[in-house]
């Protein structure tokens, strides 16, 4: 005869407190009060570097993950051609700063002739009205001051006109020299190289990225408060952040800025119990002086709201 199990209330109540006992154990651990959690990516300023000229690359000093110095050289291209432009374009200057110097000296010459045909011919002029001399002799000196004053006229025309492609050429050297300049490529700031897009013997055109640059020592991760949350938020409040390269280690960071309009997730709002999933995107700068943390590493986040409290041991991630 089989033995019947009679479950009674005792049994009953046992069982349930060992199945809430249970719950309750399995349940992960709330976030404390005061503090908010998100996640997100690490991500850095990129600076992207393009050439400004054109040229085959003849020398890279670019190695990906490797610092770089502002103003370190990073790639330099054939500068041949632009060199025997800017060789010619100084010998044209030379050649036309010559020219001006025997037009000024001609120019002076001729000017001093005008002057002295000037006085020749005022003095005449008195002496003709006195009757001392005749309209023949007048007429000499009138021709003569006449030459000088045309003569001094073109040479003026050509001194001003040589001395406008005599600035021309000097523009022209300007301009070899900054295009020349161009084709030695430095760092402007001081970063980590994050990608090389270029190797030795390719041919770079102007407007094509040669590099990216990361400032390494400073970077960002961007995270996601609910609306109702985003109030507690404040301009440089102190944030932790852990990544799964390192669990053991917390990185410290502050808040950097907070967008100034919400988002909704998922966007096709309609009904208003849902509204409870606008957010707001929070950016925390983070603090990456060793160098441990690397762009694109999914990262917790943890934001302390309340000035006055202390950092928990332990950092849960809320379910």
């Amino acid at each position: 005869m089989k033995k019947k199990w009679i479950w009674t209330p005792a049994v009953l109540i046992a069982i349930a407190a060992g199945s809430y006992g249970l719950f309750v154990m399995l349940q992960p651990p709330l976030l404390p009060q005061g503090f908010l959690y998100g996640n997100g990516h690490i991500e850095g300023t990129e600076v992207m570097i393009s050439a400004e000229a054109t040229g085959r690359v003849l020398e890279s000093h670019m190695v990906e993950g490797r610092h770089v110095a502002a103003d370190a050289l990073l790639l330099r291209l054939d500068d041949v051609g632009l060199k025997t432009r800017l060789a010619q374009a100084k010998a044209e200057q030379s050649v036309i700063e010559n020219e001006l110097a025997v037009l000024d000296t001609q120019l002076r010459t001729w000017r001093h002739h005008l002057r002295t045909a000037g006085s020749d011919l005022k003095r005449h002029r008195e002496l003709k009205k006195s009757g001392s001399i005749t309209s023949q002799s007048l007429n000499q000196v009138e021709d003569a001051f006449q030459e000088a004053r045309g003569k001094v006229q073109v040479l003026e025309n050509q001194y001003k006109q040589t001395e406008s492609r005599l600035e021309a050429a000097r523009q022209q050297m300007v301009l070899l020299q900054l295009q020349l300049n161009k084709t030695q490529i430095h760092a402007p700031v001081a970063g980590t190289v994050l990608v090389k897009s270029v190797e030795v013997g390719e041919l770079v055109a102007p407007g094509k990225v040669v590099v990216v640059l990361v400032d390494m020592s400073r970077l960002d991760i961007k995270i996601y408060i609910p609306e109702r949350d985003i109030g507690k938020v404040k301009l440089g409040a102190l944030a932790r952040v852990r990544v799964d390269a390192f669990p053991q280690r917390h990185f410290a960071a502050s808040v950097l800025r907070v967008d100034q309009r919400a988002q909704f997730t998922p966007r096709d709002i309609h009904m208003p119990e849902e509204r409870v999933r606008m957010v707001f995107g929070v950016t925390l700068s983070v603090d990456n002086e060793e160098g441990y943390l690397k762009p694109g590493m999914p990262a917790d986040a943890w934001l302390k709201v309340q000035d006055d409290l202390l950092w928990p041991d332990q950092l849960i991630v809320p379910r």
